[in-house]
């Protein structure tokens, strides 16, 4: 009856050891987010190939899989976009560069102006597949000039 009486006090002086110490602060929910972006630079070149260069900056933190930084491009229709390259990206919290060039297929993209969709996204290890998780995105209404 003794060792029950001991084992009760015990983890009630616990459990008011826990009520009285103090809160440690709560992260902000998206404390993540704040210390991670991506921008998209106001200007974007097509070539005469009909390739597109795409650029801007990137921050992201340790993620567990690869990052990449994608983009892609709309013209005359703002529910199409197009695709122009992605590029690698190391997530130790510094602001970093990063450039895009592809030849979106099937369409012509004209100098002037345009809409960029820039990703910082990470492929997670998943069971067998790895699964997309979006670090931050930004839409920027960009001018297309020929290089």
């Amino acid at each position: 009856m003794r060792v029950r009486s001991a084992a009760l006090a015990t983890a009630a002086g616990a459990a008011l050891l826990l009520l009285t110490a103090p809160a440690a602060p709560a992260a902000p929910h998206d404390a993540r987010l704040a210390a991670e972006s991506v921008t998209v630079d106001p200007v974007g070149r097509i070539a005469a190939d009909g390739s597109v260069t795409l650029t801007g900056t990137y921050r992201c933190t340790g993620g567990t899989g690869p990052v990449f930084v994608s983009s892609s491009v709309s013209q005359s229709d703002p529910s199409v976009r197009y695709g122009v390259g992605g590029t690698r990206a190391v997530c130790d919290g510094l602001e970093h560069r990063w450039a895009n060039t592809g030849t979106p297929d099937q369409v012509v993209l004209k100098p002037g102006a345009a809409q960029v969709e820039a990703t910082l996204m990470e492929l997670r290890p998943m069971s067998i597949v790895p699964l997309p998780s979006f670090h931050a995105r930004q839409t920027q209404d960009v001018t297309l000039t020929a290089s």
